[in-house]
């Protein structure tokens, strides 16, 4: 598939990007490359992406996209999640496909998780 006219890159905020990288390195084993002390891009998450240095984060209820994780064990992540400094927002619920749960990582960025 032709990568032309597709998405390819993410980028979020993060008001503190050493725990950011933490975080999402300790949970899900991302990589990342820091581009100054502004910017940290990660690979390894699915699509690559960064986050950028700013006090703002993104949340549903507040208009932003969500981005949404797969998982093969979802209580095994969300207690990783948990473990390692995330805030539940919503617990595993049920939807037409599967279950899911969203979670606030250490910036306030809001993320989902599935699994069927």
């Amino acid at each position: 598939m032709s990568a032309h006219e597709k998405i390819t890159y993410v980028e979020l905020p993060a008001s503190d990007l050493e725990k950011v990288k933490t975080f999402f390195t300790q949970v899900f084993a991302w990589k990342f490359t820091d581009y100054g002390t502004e910017y940290t891009a990660f690979t390894y998450s699915g699509i690559d992406g960064g986050f950028y240095k700013s006090p703002l984060s993104s949340l549903t209820n507040q208009g932003s996209a969500l981005v949404v994780l797969f998982s093969e064990n979802i209580q095994h992540t969300l207690d990783k999640v948990e473990q390692r400094g995330g805030k539940i927002i919503k617990p595993i619920f049920t939807f037409p496909g599967g279950r899911r749960f969203h979670f606030a990582d250490p910036c306030g960025n809001e993320w989902a998780v599935w699994s069927v």
